[in-house]
C-alpha cells in the first residue's frame, strides 16, 4: 500500500496549474491596479510569493488568501515598469508565471517659458517642458507657428527653440505640441499642446520731435516728442544751458513754454526711455529781442590806484546777436576803445595812469533796437611806504638775505644799490611787495651799506641797511708743555683761528669761576689767529685742576650762543708709583687645600707695570705681571709648599715701589711612619731608637705609649731612645702625632729576647749604644735646623732615621 502512494504522489503534484491575470498589463502612473495569481488542482500545502525580475523591490501591497494572491499597486509608479513573477509551491513542487508590466504617464499639457520677455533684434530662447511624462523615448515635442512646423525634438521632456524676434513677431502666437506614441495609450491622451502670445520688448524707436522754432519775447511755445517702445516708454524734457548743464523742465510728450524770455532760448533735449533702453532727440529754440539788461562793470573797483590793472566789461542780452561798442569820454575827446559782435566785450588798462580817469560808455544794438550804459573811473596815487632793517650782523661764510618790504602799492618796482652806488639787481629776488637781496657766502667785502629803492607809479622811496660781518668759526684750542711734574712750571697756550674783528675778541683764563688772566685782541682788517699764554708753578694740589680758556666776541648783535666759546684742560701730574699695597684673601694663614687670592694695588702716573713674585730660599718665581695699577694671582688649592714671602713691585718711567707679605699654609699630621733601630726584635739589655716621621704644620707633639701598661713618653722631635731593654718591655706600642689641626697614630710591636747565660761582653753592647747616642745627637741637630727651615717654608717634617721600620 505504501509503494502505491509513492507512485501516485508525483502524478497528483504535477497536475496543479498556475494562472496570472491579466496576462498583459498596461497601467497609467497614478492609477490603482492589481494582478491576481491563482492555483488550481493542488491537494498539498500552497505557498505563493511575488518578485520583480532581478529581485528588485516591488513597492506593492501583497494579499494572499488560500490558493489566490493579489499584488496591488496603489498608486502605479514608474518603478513598476518591469517583468513580474508569481512563484507557487505545491508541496515539494514549484511553478511560476510571469507578466510584463508596462507603465506610462502623460498627465499635463506642455509648459512654455521665456515668451513674455523677448528682446527685439537679439537671440532669445523659448523653452517647452512636459511635466512627469513617461517613458521619455515615446515622447515627441513640436514647435509650430500657425500650421508651419518650426522644430521637432524626440525622446525628450524639454525642448528649446532659439530665434531672433523681428517687428512682425510682436504679439504673434506660437504653439508647443507634445505627442505620446506608445501603444496602449488612449487616443484622447496621445496629444497635448499649449499656445502662447509672444511678448517682444524693445527700446524706444522712431522718435519724432518738433522742428526748430524762432519766437518773439513774451510769446508761448509748445514742443512735442513721441517714440514707440515696449514696455511703454516715459518722456522727459531737458533744457541744455550754455555750459552744457542739463535741467529737467518737463515729464510728458508735450512741453509748454509761456511768456518766453531770452533765458528760454537754447537747445531742448527730449529723452524717451523704458527698461530696455532710451532714445534722444533735440530741438533749438530761438527767442528774438532788442538789447536788454545792458551793464557796464569796472574791476576791481571804480576807484583804483595808479599802476593798478583795470578791466572795463560790457554785457547785454538780445537776439539776434548784438554789437557792443566801448568808449572813453572826457572833456576834450571821445575815444572808441573796443568793439565786437556778441553779448560781451571788455578792455583792460594793464597799468592805470592818472590820465585814465574818465567816463566809460557801453552801447549795445541790433536790428530791433539799442541800449547805452556808462560808468566813471577814478585813478589815484599810491601811498607808498618802504621798510628794511637798518643794521644787520652776519657770520662770515654764511648766506644773508636783506628784505625790503613796500606797502601802499600792489606791484612796486624795486632797485638795489651798494655803498659805491653800484646796482646789484643780479642777486635780488622780488615777489609782490617783498624784495630780497641774497648775499653769500659772506666775505669781508660784503661789510658795507646797501640801499633798497621802491617805485610805484610816479612815487619813489628808499631805505638803507648797514651790513657787519664777523668770523668766530671754531672753539679755542688749549696746548701745554706737559706732562707736568710736581713743583714744575706749567705753560698753557689758548689759540683761536680765523677771528674777525680781532679787536673785539676777549680771552679769559679761568680756574672755575676765578679769573686768572684776561686780554683783548689787536685790530686788523683781515682774519686773525689770536693766541694767549698762561704760566704758573704747579704743586701736588694741582692734580686734576681744570683750567678754562673762555673766548668771547664783544658784539651784541651776535647771538649769545655764537659769541662765546670755551675750552677746558685738566692738569695731569706724573709721579712714581706710591701707596703700593699687597693683600691676601681670605687671610695670611690658611689651611691646606683652601683657595687664596693675592692682590696688588698701586698709584702712579702714568700707569706702569705690576709684577707679583713668590720668594723662598731656593727660588724667586714670577707669578703674575700686567700693565696697569693692579694685578692678582689665585692659589685655587693651597699646598704646604706655598708657604712663602710674596712681593708686589710697581714701576713706571719715574720709579718703582715694593710691598710684601707672608703666607702660611697649615695642615694636620699625615703620612706618619715609624722606624726602629736596630730592629723590632732585640736581645735583653740592648737599646732601641724609635724614629717617628710625619708631615704637618705647625710642628706636632709626639707621644709614645706602651699599650699594656699606659706608660707614656714625650718627644719634641719624634725620636725615642729605649735603653737596656728587658723582657718586660716586650709588647705593643702606639705613637700619637698631634697638632692644632688634628692627629694621626701608628701601632707597632717590640720583642725583647731574654738572656740565658752570662758571656763575655759583646761588642754590640758597647758599639750600639755609642752609635745610638751619636745618631741621637746628629738627629737632634738636624731636627732643630729642619724646624728652623720648616717654619720659614710653612710645613714641618720629623727627622728621618735609617733603621728598618716596624
Amino acid at each position: 500500500m505504501s509503494l502505491l502512494w509513492i507512485v501516485i504522489l508525483p502524478v497528483t503534484a504535477f497536475a496543479f496549474h498556475v494562472e496570472l491575470k491579466p496576462k498583459s498589463a498596461f497601467f497609467r502612473v497614478g492609477d490603482r491596479q492589481e494582478l491576481r495569481c491563482s492555483v488550481k488542482d493542488c491537494n498539498e500545502k500552497v505557498t505563493m510569493s511575488w518578485a520583480l525580475l532581478g529581485d528588485k523591490p516591488m513597492f506593492a501591497k501583497i494579499h494572499t488568501s488560500g490558493s489566490e494572491s493579489v499584488a496591488a499597486f496603489d498608486p502605479v509608479m514608474t518603478v513598476h515598469d518591469d517583468i513580474l513573477l508569481c512563484k507557487v509551491s505545491c508541496g515539494a513542487l514549484t511553478k511560476q508565471q510571469r507578466v510584463v508590466v508596462k507603465v506610462y504617464s502623460f498627465p499635463e499639457a506642455p509648459v512654455i517659458s521665456g515668451y513674455d520677455h523677448l528682446l527685439l533684434g537679439q537671440s532669445n530662447t523659448l523653452t517647452c517642458e512636459v511635466i512627469d511624462a513617461y517613458p521619455v523615448e515615446h515622447l515627441r515635442l513640436e514647435w509650430l507657428r500657425g500650421d508651419s512646423m518650426l522644430q521637432t525634438d524626440a525622446e525628450s521632456v524639454v525642448s528649446t527653440y532659439r530665434f531672433t524676434p523681428t517687428p512682425e513677431d510682436k504679439e504673434a502666437m506660437i504653439t508647443c505640441r507634445a505627442s505620446h506614441d506608445q501603444d496602449g495609450v488612449p487616443d484622447e491622451e496621445k496629444t497635448k499642446e499649449t499656445t502662447v502670445s509672444l511678448t517682444v520688448l524693445y527700446a524706444p524707436q522712431n522718435i519724432s520731435i518738433s522742428e526748430p522754432t524762432a519766437v518773439r519775447v513774451g510769446s508761448s511755445l509748445t514742443l512735442s516728442c513721441h517714440a514707440e517702445g515696449n514696455p511703454r516708454p516715459d518722456t522727459q524734457w531737458k533744457a541744455i544751458g550754455p555750459d552744457g548743464q542739463a535741467v529737467i523742465v518737463g515729464q510728458s510728450e508735450e512741453l509748454v513754454l509761456t511768456e518766453m524770455t531770452l533765458v528760454d532760448a537754447g537747445q531742448y533735449e527730449c529723452v524717451v526711455s523704458n527698461t530696455i533702453g532710451n532714445i534722444t532727440a533735440s530741438v533749438n529754440v530761438i527767442v528774438q529781442a532788442p538789447p536788454t539788461h545792458t551793464t557796464i562793470t569796472v574791476s576791481p573797483a571804480n576807484e583804483v590806484k595808479e599802476g593798478e590793472s583795470v578791466t572795463v566789461s560790457c554785457l547785454s542780452d538780445g537776439a539776434p546777436v548784438v554789437r557792443m561798442v566801448l568808449r572813453r569820454l572826457s572833456e576834450d575827446q571821445d575815444v572808441e576803445l573796443q568793439s565786437s559782435n556778441g553779448f560781451s566785450t571788455s578792455f583792460t588798462l594793464s597799468s592805470a595812469l592818472l590820465a585814465d580817469s574818465a567816463l566809460y560808455q557801453c552801447q549795445a544794438f541790433n536790428e530791433h533796437g539799442s541800449q547805452k550804459v556808462s560808468a566813471l573811473l577814478s585813478v589815484e596815487e599810491y601811498p607808498l611806504e618802504v621798510a628794511m632793517d637798518v643794521g644787520v650782523t652776519a657770520e662770515m661764510g654764511s648766506n644773508l638775505v636783506l628784505s625790503c618790504r613796500a606797502w601802499g602799492c600792489p606791484q612796486p618796482a624795486f632797485y638795489w644799490r651798494s655803498m659805491l652806488d653800484m646796482p646789484v639787481h643780479s642777486r635780488a629776488h622780488t615777489q609782490d611787495s617783498l624784495s630780497q637781496l641774497y648775499l653769500g657766502p659772506l666775505g669781508l667785502i660784503n661789510e658795507q651799506a646797501y640801499t633798497c629803492e621802491a617805485k610805484c607809479g610816479s612815487v619813489i622811496k628808499a631805505k638803507h641797511a648797514e651790513v657787519k660781518v664777523f668770523s668766530f668759526p671754531s672753539d679755542p684750542i688749549i696746548e701745554n708743555t706737559g706732562p707736568f711734574l710736581e713743583h714744575g712750571v706749567g705753560i698753557f697756550f689758548c689759540s683761536v683761528a680765523n677771528v674777525y674783528p680781532a679787536s673785539l675778541l676777549q680771552i679769559q683764563w679761568l680756574d672755575g669761576e676765578i679769573e686768572l688772566a684776561s686780554e683783548m685782541g689787536q685790530y686788523s682788517s683781515e682774519l686773525q689767529n689770536v693766541t694767549s699764554m698762561l704760566s704758573f708753578s704747579i704743586g701736588p694740589e694741582d692734580q686734576g685742576r681744570q683750567i678754562t680758556c673762555r673766548v668771547s666776541l664783544q658784539m651784541d648783535e651776535v647771538p649769545q650762543s655764537g659769541r662765546e666759546r670755551q675750552a677746558v684742560t685738566v692738569l695731569e701730574l706724573h709721579y712714581a708709583p706710591r701707596e703700593t699695597t699687597i693683600t691676601v684673601s681670605p687671610a695670611n694663614e690658611v689651611k691646606e687645600g683652601e683657595s687664596v687670592a693675592v692682590s696688588c694695588l698701586s698709584d702712579g702716573v702714568p700707569v706702569g707695570r705690576m709684577v707679583l713674585r713668590r720668594l723662598s730660599e731656593d727660588q724667586d718665581m714670577e707669578l703674575q705681571s700686567s700693565n696697569g695699577s693692579s694685578t692678582s694671582f689665585t692659589l685655587s688649592s693651597a699646598l704646604l709648599a706655598d708657604s712663602a714671602l710674596y712681593r708686589c713691585e710697581a714701576f713706571n718711567e719715574h720709579g718703582s715701589q715694593r710691598a710684601s707679605t707672608y703666607i702660611t699654609v697649615k695642615a694636620p699630621p699625615r703620612n706618619t711612619t715609624v722606624l726602629i733601630y736596630p730592629s723590632a726584635e732585640v736581645q735583653e739589655g740592648q737599646n732601641v731608637t724609635i724614629c717617628c716621621h710625619s708631615v704637618s704644620f705647625p710642628p706636632p707633639a709626639v707621644v709614645l705609649r706602651k699599650l699594656d701598661n699606659g706608660t707614656e713618653l714625650y718627644s719634641p722631635d719624634g725620636n725615642f731612645l729605649l735603653v737596656n731593654l728587658t723582657p718586660n718591655d716586650t709588647g705593643l706600642y702606639q705613637v700619637n702625632v698631634t697638632n692644632d689641626l688634628g692627629y694621626e697614630t701608628e701601632i707597632f710591636s717590640i720583642n725583647v729576647i731574654e738572656k740565658h747565660s752570662s758571656t763575655s761582653p759583646d761588642w754590640n753592647h758597647v758599639v750600639i749604644p755609642a752609635v745610638c747616642v751619636g745618631i741621637m745627637v746628629t738627629t737632634t741637630g738636624l731636627i732643630l735646623d729642619y724646624l728652623r727651615r720648616a717654619r720659614r717654608k710653612g710645613f714641618y717634617e720629623l727627622a728621618k732615621c735609617k733603621p728598618g721600620s716596624a
